[in-house]
Order: structure tokens, then C-alpha cells, then sequence
């Protein structure tokens, strides 16, 4: 076998987060009335959201800034007098119940239940670790590594070198990191010497000059890689 250890990010790679954000918010905006809250704010929201996530990235917020600065700049766009605080612990809640996996997900981690299989995500730590728990893939993974456990995030190498230490290896060639986002999955994977897979189901043009080692349009896909 090619790899022995693959390493899953979990939004737009196993679990479709269009779907989960979408029933959170809306879950969310129902519970404090606005039940029209996804049509007239998610655009906006998402917007903010993007660049607050590149932020991230970017070591210029923190995960908990983040949370609570997306809403706080939703409202204060649309004038909405909510607390962000209030509105994101809500959301959070919701978005942590949220298990609609993308397609394949089982499939794929089925085939391979003979490689050594953990998650290295940048989400927040108690979301994560409750949408895993409660969908299919519960007993899948060796580790939920996460960037506010390791302190620091993807494509940063200090939360591989995290990741790494839980899991105790050693050889980097057997290791496989596989993700839907350039900028942390790939990067973060070129950047500790790792071969990288990026998901692009959507057939995304690739404008950055970042190149992953391979790049799949499905996740079944990558049972041929590993080998």
C-alpha cells in the first residue's frame, strides 16, 4: 500500500457543509425570529464569513474572534440588533448536529479500512467532534486533530507536527493529506512534505500556482491512489 495514513479535512471533503450551514442558520434565524434569515442575510454572511476564514489562515484572527466577528458584521450590516455572541452559540449548536456527509464519504472510507484514517481540520473542536459522533464514519478515525487543540492551523506546520506526534509517525511518504481548499489543505500538506490530494468536484479552476500531488472530481477516487 502506497499510504498508510491518510489524513481527512472535513468540510466540503467528507461532510457537506453547504447543506449543514444552510439547516444551522436557518435553524438558527427561525429561533430568533426571522425565519426569512437565510434568503435575506446568507449571502452576505457567507461573504464575510470567506474572508474571516482566510484570515484564519492567515494567523490574522483567532478561531473564537472569528465566530462571533461574522455575525457582529452580518448585523451591523443589515442593522439587526441581535447579540453576535448569543446568535453564534446558537448557531453553533445546531451546526454540531449537522451530519450530511458528501457522496462517497462511507463508500470511501470503507475501502479503506485497512489504512490508518484521522481528521486535521481548522473548525471549531466541539462542532467537529459531535457531527463525526453522530453520522456513519463514528468509529472511522484514529484521531479528531484540530486547530484549537494544536493551537495553531492549517497550513501552518505546527498543527501537522501536532497531528504527527498523536499518531505517532514518522515516515512522511506514507502519508497522504486530502482536501477541498488549496490555500489550507494543500498548502499546509506542501508545506510539512507531504504528497497532497486536492477534491474538486466542482472542477474549480486552480489560479493560485498551487499544486497538489494529485486531484480527484470524486471521492472514490482515491481508493485507486493509495493503492
Amino acid at each position: 500500500m502506497k499510504y498508510e495514513t491518510i489524513l481527512f479535512d472535513v468540510d466540503d471533503t467528507l461532510f457537506d457543509f453547504g447543506i449543514s450551514e444552510k439547516n444551522a442558520l436557518q435553524r438558527t434565524f427561525d429561533e430568533f425570529d426571522l425565519p426569512a434569515g437565510v434568503a435575506d442575510y446568507a449571502a452576505k454572511y457567507k461573504e464575510i464569513s470567506k474572508e474571516l476564514w482566510r484570515d484564519l489562515e492567515q494567523g490574522l484572527t483567532s478561531l473564537p474572534e472569528l465566530g462571533v466577528e461574522r455575525f457582529r458584521r452580518l448585523f451591523l450590516a443589515h442593522q439587526l440588533e441581535i447579540e453576535a455572541d448569543r446568535f453564534n452559540t446558537r448557531y453553533l449548536g445546531y451546526l454540531g448536529k449537522e451530519t450530511s456527509l458528501v457522496e462517497g464519504a462511507v463508500e470511501l472510507c470503507e475501502h479503506l479500512a485497512g489504512c490508518r484514517m484521522a481528521i486535521i481540520t481548522n473548525g471549531f473542536k466541539e462542532v467537529q467532534k459531535s457531527r463525526i459522533a453522530g453520522s456513519p464514519l463514528c468509529h472511522t478515525f484514529e484521531q479528531i486533530i484540530t486547530s484549537e487543540e494544536a493551537g495553531c492551523q492549517k497550513p501552518e506546520k505546527g498543527i501537522f507536527d501536532y497531528a504527527f506526534s498523536k499518531l505517532q509517525i514518522e515516515d512522511k511518504s506514507k502519508v497522504l493529506i486530502v482536501g477541498d481548499s488549496l490555500t489550507s489543505d494543500i498548502q499546509g500538506g506542501i508545506n510539512y512534505g507531504i504528497d497532497t490530494c486536492w477534491f474538486n468536484p466542482n472542477e474549480k479552476e486552480n489560479v493560485l500556482g498551487i499544486q497538489p500531488t494529485y486531484e480527484i472530481r470524486k471521492l472514490t477516487e482515491l481508493t485507486g491512489l493509495v493503492g
